[in-house]
């Protein structure tokens, strides 16, 4: 399995939370994991970042913030060109889709868990 960077936006030290969660599996998967959440702390050995941090060679960003909450990265996303950004459940965007298809970042609604989980990640 390719080692897939991804950046988990909106991490949480909770740990009912499926951004939790996700950092979890990325890290026993395998991948590199950088994380973005309100507070900051640790999970599974990756400390969540309170601000956005400079982003090179992403593979991919997993949404865990609301669609209002996204607006303030929407460039941050853009301007990093990962190949891909999942819309986890809950976090689906229609206006934020079309920029990144503009950029040519593929779109994707799922819920990483379950990619993960059926190694479609």
């Amino acid at each position: 399995m390719k080692n897939k960077k991804t950046l988990v936006l909106g991490a949480s030290t909770k740990p009912v939370r499926y951004s939790f969660l996700a950092i979890e599996k990325l890290v026993d998967k395998g991948h590199s994991v950088l994380a973005i959440g309100q507070n900051a702390g640790e999970v599974a050995g990756i400390k969540i970042q309170t601000k956005a941090i400079p982003l090179k060679n992403i593979d991919t960003v997993t949404l865990y913030l609301n669609p209002l909450r996204q607006r303030d990265y929407y460039n941050y996303i853009v301007e990093a060109q990962p190949k891909r950004v999942i819309f986890n459940p809950g976090t689906e965007n229609p206006e934020f889709y079309q920029l990144l298809k503009l950029n040519d970042i593929k779109v994707e609604i799922g819920c990483t868990l379950v990619m993960l989980a059926t190694n479609q990640y």
